[in-house]
């Protein structure tokens, strides 16, 4: 592996903007100093450049095994590097769904011969496989996944007895999709009555409402409480789930955690009337007074993580109606690049950026040696250009897919460049493909 030397990077890492020089050598992060002066296979000028840890996004949709006409493991791994992820969690619903151990290998096993991004997999747990989800092993598996109301994928869990068996038995984190089931399909039942097939998408957020989000969230929130589990509720879209989260306790501390996502922050229900089914996802992207409660709960810390649930569909299955249109959204390569644009907007600095999407998700899922700019971390590493201005195009998505809904957008900042565990994956528009991504590994339970 190259020995690499970056040069006069102005380097974000716990709150502080510091210049500097960074040496990389055996996949590690060897030195940081004000000046480096010393021999490397590669040097780097950062002059100008931001430096910031590889983003973690710990919710991603990259529909391998079974879904690869959507997506797959080789084509979104190199869409997120050029958006500055160098390491993902995916979800469990592929098909076959990984709800045995022998299942959920399969997809590591995929990923270490086509990934160039960083990787780990989620347990899927369902009603009936308690005990082969507690054979994981919590140093190698980022968590348990729950789909505590449906989603892309025949995962439901919602049998009482299976959720508290997984509550009170499970060591690991169990990350939930929450949403009531009940609710969903009682309001479904009466937009079908009302409009039969053709129910215009902008009741999306009407008939997965908040109240559905609400009973689900505080449901899981009751079982973690009561049974001391370590639960993170992914995607929050509502202003009214707030609540359920503490922000006068550090992270490390925190046994309920929270997740935001990119789109949710971004779109909201006015713009169902030109987006369409481009944005349905679930839970939906809801009204402006949603979205607007959103960004000051994460500046809060009431939300931890940012993250995209990066959840590709073609375009002509996207173009279906309603009740036809899959639910998901292509996220993972502009992250940051919305995230830039809240702090171009004043809305967000750059530290808080690198808090949410590097340093939180690895503290939250006790990642080893990932997360920081700092001697003895793995070299997990993106350069962007603040002020570069670029516009989305069909030329320059790399989700299999090859569509998103920021299509046309102009955004100002620009990844130059992702370094992978120590590998230069992505410079200057260009891909180096001759190194895979590493799996993940995690402290255990303290």
């Amino acid at each position: 592996m190259k020995r690499i030397l970056i040069k006069n990077a102005h380097i974000i890492n716990r709150g502080n903007i510091i210049i500097g020089d960074l040496l990389l050598e055996n996949g590690f992060i060897e030195k940081i100093a004000p000046q480096i002066d010393t021999h490397a296979d590669l040097e780097i000028d950062a002059t100008g450049k931001y430096l910031m840890p590889g983003i973690i996004d710990d919710q991603v949709h990259f529909r391998e095994p079974g879904l690869t006409h959507k997506s797959d493991l080789y084509t979104e791994p190199k869409a997120a590097v050029a958006g500055g992820v160098t390491t993902y969690m995916e979800m469990p619903n592929t098909k076959p769904p990984a709800v045995t151990q022998e299942l959920l290998q399969d997809k590591y096993d995929i990923a270490s011969q086509k990934s160039l991004s960083n990787y780990s997999f989620f347990m899927g747990a369902s009603n009936d496989n308690i005990e082969e989800v507690l054979k994981t092993n919590p140093e190698e598996v980022c968590g348990v996944k729950a789909f505590m109301g449906s989603s892309t994928g025949n995962m439901l869990v919602d049998d009482p007895n299976t959720l508290e068996q997984l509550f009170s038995r499970c060591p690991m984190l169990i990350a939930t999709h929450c949403e009531d089931e009940h609710t969903i399909r009682k309001n479904l039942e009466e937009y079908k009555e009302k409009y039969g097939a053709d129910i215009p998408v902008e009741y999306h957020p009407i008939i997965r409402n908040t109240e559905g989000c609400l009973i689900s969230s505080s449901f899981a929130v009751g079982l973690a409480k009561k049974h001391d589990t370590r639960l993170h509720i992914l995607h929050i879209s509502t202003a009214d789930e707030l609540d359920l989260f503490r922000n006068d306790i550090p992270l490390q501390e925190k046994r309920i955690t929270s997740e935001v996502c990119v789109h949710h922050l971004y779109f909201n229900a006015d713009q169902y009337a030109t987006l369409g089914t481009q944005i349905k996802c679930n839970p939906a992207v809801k009204g402006k007074e949603h979205q607007e409660a959103l960004l000051p709960a994460l500046l809060d810390d009431r939300l931890d993580i940012i993250a995209t649930d990066h959840a590709p569909h073609t375009w002509s299955e996207k173009q279906n109606n309603y009740l036809g249109a899959p639910s998901g959204v292509p996220l993972i390569q502009h992250s940051l690049n919305v995230m830039l644009e809240f702090y171009h907007q004043g809305k967000i600095s750059l530290e808080k950026i690198v808090e949410k999407m590097c340093h939180a998700p690895s503290e939250c899922f006790r990642i080893r040696r990932r997360g920081y700019v700092e001697e003895g971390q793995w070299a997990d590493l993106v350069l962007f250009d603040l002020n570069k201005e670029w516009k989305v195009t069909k030329n320059n998505i790399y989700y299999k897919c090859n569509w998103s809904p920021f299509e046309g957008h102009t955004f100002k900042g620009k990844v130059t460049s992702t370094i992978v565990s120590g590998h230069l994956a992505y410079h200057e528009g260009e891909f180096d493909e001759s190194v895979q991504g590493k799996r993940v590994k995690f402290k255990a339970a303290e």
